[in-house]
């Protein structure tokens, strides 16, 4: 289990910064520091958050750094947020400095309107009020599940795999579900109306012998953890790309690590998307609220 100081610490490190596999020093400089790694970006804009000063881009390939993905990225100009607009197509300057990441040089191509190749695949991404599908999956015991199993309850959702090594992907994930876990603990009567379910997308390594030694450490409950309302499960490739594909996740492995995107849902007890929270800004207490306004 993470430490409270050390997820403190961790939640100040940027998204971006954190999804990098070379090294990367650890000295914060500027635009020009000699530290400094710069990457030409060229995407989509998906949304415009003014508050946190950042955009959320389904980008090309960043040679280099990472493949296609959606993702957010600060801007290194916050007056921009207010001249960008979803749907335009822009090229930037993608800057990595030892914990911090942002967005430079960034150019309009072309406005709002226009057509994208990948526009059917971001119009494929997962919406609330959308039907969830029946998946199969393995889960820590070896037994066969289902999504259509879990119907007459919420399901919480997640997608990790074992080995990472970035505090602030699954790591985190994990530890904001058992954060919520013992939370939910606490309220007997929403505890019995919920189920929480952590999905692998490392079918090759985390069997159900890894999930089920993952997830005990988790929840503090090691030989003792019956995984009654919190289970772990990955399946055959073919299973995880279906679930992946429909979530959105995006993943892909490199060396001995998976880069990915994140994303974390809450299915309503009649199978449908009830509400989704992309990337890894998000907190245990918004979800419990939100839990609990479903008033199960």
């Amino acid at each position: 289990m993470i430490s409270r100081n050390r997820e403190s610490r961790l939640k100040r490190t940027t998204l971006l910064a954190l999804l990098i596999v070379c090294a990367v020093s650890s000295q914060c400089g500027g635009l020009n520091s000699p530290s400094s790694q710069r990457y030409p970006l060229t995407g989509k804009i998906i949304s415009v958050e003014q508050t946190k000063q950042q955009l959320v881009v389904s980008h090309a390939e960043i040679q280099g750094y990472m493949p296609a993905m959606v993702m957010p990225f600060k801007l290194k100009d916050s007056s921009l947020v207010r001249t960008l607009a979803k749907g335009d197509v822009i090229t930037a300057t993608l800057v990595v400095d030892g914990h911090e990441s942002f967005l430079a040089d960034v150019r309009v191509v072309r406005k709002e309107g226009s057509s994208d190749p990948r526009d059917a695949e971001i119009n494929a991404l997962p919406h609330e009020g959308d039907a969830v599908p029946d998946f199969t999956l393995i889960n820590q015991s070896g037994k066969k599940i289902s999504i259509k199993q879990f119907r007459g309850k919420t399901l919480l959702i997640t997608f990790v795999y074992t080995r990472c090594p970035l505090p602030d992907y699954c790591p985190l994930m994990s530890s904001n579900f058992a954060q919520i876990d013992q939370a939910l603990q606490k309220e007997p009567a929403l505890y019995a109306k919920t189920h929480l379910l952590s999905v692998s997308f490392d079918s090759k390594y985390d069997t159900p012998a890894v999930l089920r030694s993952y997830g005990a450490a988790y929840t503090e409950k090691y030989t003792d953890e019956k995984f009654e309302h919190w289970e772990f499960a990955s399946g055959s490739a073919e299973e995880v790309k279906a679930i992946t594909k429909f979530f959105g996740l995006q993943y892909e492995a490199k060396s001995d690590q998976i880069v990915h995107s994140l994303i974390t849902a809450i299915i309503s007890p009649d199978g449908k998307i009830a509400k989704i929270y992309l990337f890894n800004d998000w907190k245990p207490t918004a979800v419990l609220n939100d839990l609990r306004a479903m008033k199960l």
